[in-house]
């Protein structure tokens, strides 16, 4: 369960032990179409500030919102674009701790839109289509670091909310995001569901500092092509439902490396989670299989984790026999061997060929004494014999 479920399991819930909780009208600038007063939230009776779906083009009857708001939920509008000082010119909204902008068809946010918040805790942008960086009629709206303002953020939701991008626009709108972008205390990042396939900057989130839990389920990765061990407080990696049919031993070395920081730093495990991946069953996830045995990082439902074989039936990693493959890989190492000893020693043939060659005068004044003596010793012999009388018996 998702923690936007979560939360709307835990409101349902709190409904009924605060049945005191109030929730009116908003006032005459509001036209009837938001909700405005006390209810429970996070399982808590806050001041919550409810436009969901009130059919909104633009935003600027969140400058009217009471100063007392501490949660605003305004998602279900149609917004293509967020203009500078969403909340206002004036620091006004000293309690509001959650923004929930999801939904809303939000293409573009302007560098200063989120200005005068600096006590949010919570940002959610879910479900829009963002391009951070775009080039509209050849002008190009380039806006890095637009949530630095938000110096106390703890929670970051972006789950599906970038436009169809291919992956280095994509890469480079997150690289503007984050660096820096004085995101110091955010805790929780969540990226689900954006086609992200590679990152183009390997270290698109080494300026989170104190990053906790990276959400990176439902894209397209093959392979873990980001640093991470630049993230000694990270604790959670969610690499659930991506395009992973096999584990590269460069990336299990990565991950026992995190897991054995982390244990060196804050004596916790490494949670990493790799459910629904199109794992294959050859001889490739050998390794894979091997390393679930042997690590120390906690990998959520492990023994869950199936494989297709032989493109029909799914199979558990964990019941996988792989004799062949051991077997196959020894074989390998012969055969490489050999092939190795042979190239070896036709270079050193050669080698010796040539510096023979180069060497050849070299070699023939100092072979020539030794010659001419043997030479001398064969007519020699070859005289004496000349020499010897028939002997008639």
């Amino acid at each position: 369960m998702n923690e936007v479920a979560i939360n709307i399991l835990v409101t349902l819930l709190t409904s009924y032990i605060f049945p005191t909780a109030f929730a009116g009208d908003c006032g005459s600038n509001f036209k009837a179409k938001c909700t405005c007063g006390e209810m429970p939230y996070d399982g808590i009776l806050q001041y919550v500030v409810n436009c969901t779906n009130a059919g909104f083009t633009n935003t600027n009857i969140l400058e009217s919102m009471p100063n007392e708001t501490q949660i605003l939920i305004f998602s279900g509008n149609r917004i293509d674009e967020l203009p500078w000082n969403v909340f206002g010119t004036i620091n006004k909204y000293y309690k509001l701790t959650v923004v929930d902008m999801s939904n809303n068809h939000i293409r573009e946010i302007r560098g200063k839109a989120y200005h005068h918040v600096q006590n949010v805790k919570r940002l959610i942008l879910d479900h829009n289509n963002l391009s951070i960086s775009r080039d509209d009629d050849d002008v190009n709206h380039h806006h890095p670091r637009v949530f630095s303002n938000f110096i106390n953020l703890e929670a970051l939701h972006l789950t599906d909310a970038f436009a169809d991008n291919s992956p280095p626009e994509l890469s480079e709108d997150l690289h503007d995001i984050f660096f820096q972008s004085n995101l110091t205390k955010l805790r929780k990042l969540h990226l689900e569901q954006n086609e992200i396939s590679t990152f183009k900057d390997r270290k698109v989130f080494c300026d989170l500092i104190n990053l906790n839990d990276l959400y990176l389920g439902d894209n397209w990765l093959q392979e873990i092509n980001f640093d991470v061990k630049c993230l000694k407080k990270l604790r959670f990696l969610d690499l659930e439902r991506n395009k992973f049919e096999y584990l590269k031993p460069k990336d299990l070395k990565l991950l026992d490396e995190l897991e054995e920081n982390s244990r060196m730093e804050r004596s916790i495990d490494l949670i990493v989670d790799f459910k629904l991946n199109p794992f294959v069953c050859d001889c490739k996830i050998h390794q894979f299989h091997k390393w679930l045995n042997l690590t120390k990082v906690n990998v959520r439902e492990k023994e869950k984790l199936v494989c297709l074989k032989d493109g029909r039936n799914l199979e558990r990693i964990s019941q996988i026999q792989y004799d062949k493959c051991i077997t196959k890989t020894k074989s390998d190492h012969t055969i490489l061997l050999i092939f190795l000893l042979t190239a070896l020693s036709i270079i050193l043939v050669g080698l010796l060929s040539a510096l023979a060659y180069l060497s050849r005068d070299k070699i023939r004044h100092a072979m020539f004494p030794v010659l001419d003596t043997m030479s001398k010793k064969v007519q020699y012999t070859t005289i004496k014999d000349d020499d010897c009388p028939e002997v008639h018996v």
